[in-house]
C-alpha cells in the first residue's frame, strides 16, 4: 500500500493497482480455469470499482477474448512454460506496473512477490495420492509443479480463495492453515448459457456438428477424475440389456484415447454408439447442451463443476455425481449417482430418458438451482477479498 497525507489520504487508499493473473486466457481450446477468471475480469469491467486492474496473460492466438478498458489493462509477456512465466516474468511485470496487491487465479502462485497475495486454488486433487499422478504427460508435469508450489503459496498468501464449502474444507485440512485464511467464493455459468435459439437454428447446428436425433452428451477429457471408463461399462451394461438406445457423444476427446479403453473392457462393439466431436468453443455449448435428451456428469471428484450449471440453465436434465462438490452445486433436486457404480449410472440413465414426470421435476428445479449464482456475485465478493486485504 502507498503511504499518503491527510488532504489526499481517501482518493489514494480507494484506488489501488491489483495485478490478476490470467496466462491462459487468450488460448483457444478454454477449459474450467480460463473460464474462470476471464468471466470475473469482463464483470469487474462493468461493476463499479475503485481499483485500477492489470491482467497479465501470454500470447495465445485468440486475441479477440477480451480487449483493455479504462478499468482493466490487458498486458501480454511471453510466451513461455507456465513455471517459468509464474516464477519470472510475472514477478518483473508487476514490480514494474507497482502492483500493490497480486491475485493468482490458477492455483499457483510466485514464490518470490512482496506484495499482499491472493491465491484461488480451485481443488487440491494433485495432492491427493489416489489422482496425483494419473493422466497424460503434460497433467503428470502440472501436478509436480502443483505439488511443489502450492504448500509453500498457500503458508505465504493473505487469503486462499476456493470454489465450494467441500473444497475449502479439504483445503484446510490438507494444508493446515487456520480456517480464516480459506474463503470460498462460487463459480457461475455464462449468460449465454440462457439464451434462446430457433428450432430452424439448433438443426442447422445439429447439421453442421453431424449429430444425432438422439444422443447423452459426455463432456469428455483425458483427466481420469472424468470418470469414462465407469460411463463406458455404463453403456455396456445398457447394451447387454437392450436399452442403449441412444448415441454417446463425447467432446474434446481423441479416437486413440479412446480405442484402448473400449479394447480393455472388452467393448469396442461399443464405438458404434459412441460419436467424438472434438472440442466445442464455450459460446456454441449451449446448443450442444440443448439438443442432447441428457448431459451425464458422474466425475469421481470435482471441486465445483460448472457444466453444472451450464446445463441447468440450458433446461437439460442433469446426472451428476453424488460425491465432493456435486451435490452441494446441484442440489437435492437433481438426479445424483454413485459414479463408481455403472449400474446405479444406468438405472437413473434410462429412468431419466424415459419418465416423462421426471425429466420435467429434474429440469424446473435446474432452472430455479441455477439462479443462485452469478458471476457478479463471484466478482464482487473477490472485490471485497482484496479490499479486506488492503484495509480499505
Amino acid at each position: 500500500m502507498r503511504f499518503v497525507f491527510v488532504s489526499t489520504q481517501v482518493y489514494f487508499a480507494n484506488q489501488m493497482r491489483i495485478g490478476i493473473e490470467a496466462q491462459r486466457i487468450f488460448r483457444q481450446k478454454k477449459h474450467g480455469m480460463d473460464i474462470v477468471i476471464l468471466e470475473i475480469l469482463r464483470q469487474l469491467q462493468q461493476i463499479n470499482t475503485p481499483h485500477e486492474y492489470f491482467a497479465y496473460a501470454q500470447p495465445y492466438k485468440d486475441v479477440d477474448t477480451l480487449h483493455s478498458t479504462k478499468n482493466v489493462r490487458v498486458k501480454l509477456s511471453g510466451p513461455a512454460l507456465y513455471p517459468i512465466w509464474e516464477q519470472y516474468i510475472l514477478p518483473r511485470e508487476i514490480k514494474k506496473d507497482k502492483i500493490d496487491l497480486l491475485h493468482c487465479t490458477s492455483n499457483t502462485a510466485p514464490i518470490s512477490t512482496n506484495v499482499p497475495l491472493v491465491v484461488t486454488i480451485h481443488d487440491i486433487i494433485y495432492l491427493e495420492k489416489q489422482t496425483g499422478n494419473n493422466g497424460v504427460f503434460y497433467q503428470k508435469l502440472g501436478g509436480i509443479y502443483r505439488r511443489w508450489n502450492v504448500p509453500q503459496i498457500a503458508k505465504k498468501a493473505s487469503m486462499i480463495v476456493t470454489v465450494s464449502d467441500y473444497e475449502r474444507n479439504r483445503i484446510i485440512e490438507k494444508l493446515n492453515l487456520p480456517e480464516e485464511k480459506v474463503r470460498t467464493v462460487y463459480n457461475a455459468c455464462g449468460n449465454h448459457f440462457g439464451d434462446e435459439y430457433s428450432a430452424e437454428e439448433l438443426q442447422d447446428f445439429r447439421k453442421r456438428m453431424n449429430l444425432p436425433e438422439r444422443f447423452v452428451l459426455f463432456l469428455g477429457n483425458t483427466d481420469p477424475k472424468k470418470n469414462l471408463p465407469n460411463v463406458i461399462r455404463t453403456l455396456g451394461l445398457l447394451y447387454e440389456r437392450k436399452q442403449l438406445d441412444f448415441t454417446l457423444v463425447i467432446t474434446d476427446f481423441k479416437i486413440e484415447h479412446l480405442l484402448p479403453l473400449l479394447k480393455e473392457q472388452n467393448n469396442e462393439h461399443l464405438l458404434k454408439y459412441i460419436m467424438l466431436i472434438g472440442y466445442v468453443v464455450n459460446q456454441e455449448l449451449p446448443k450442444l447442451y440443448k439438443l442432447a435428451q441428457l448431459f451425464l456428469y458422474p466425475s469421481l471428484r470435482e471441486s465445483f463443476g460448472i457444466p453444472i450449471l451450464e446445463a441447468m440453465q440450458c433446461g437439460t436434465p442433469l446426472i451428476t455425481s453424488n460425491t465432493s462438490a456435486m451435490p452441494e452445486i446441484a442440489g437435492n433436486g437433481t438426479a445424483l449417482v454413485d459414479p463408481t457404480q455403472p449400474e446405479e449410472i444406468a438405472e437413473k440413465i434410462v429412468r431419466l430418458l424415459n419418465d416423462t414426470d421426471m425429466r420435467t421435476k429434474v429440469i424446473a428445479y435446474g432452472l430455479q438451482r441455477v439462479k443462485l449464482f452469478s458471476w457478479k456475485q463471484t466478482a464482487e465478493q473477490i472485490v471485497n477479498i482484496y479490499n479486506e486485504i488492503l484495509n480499505i
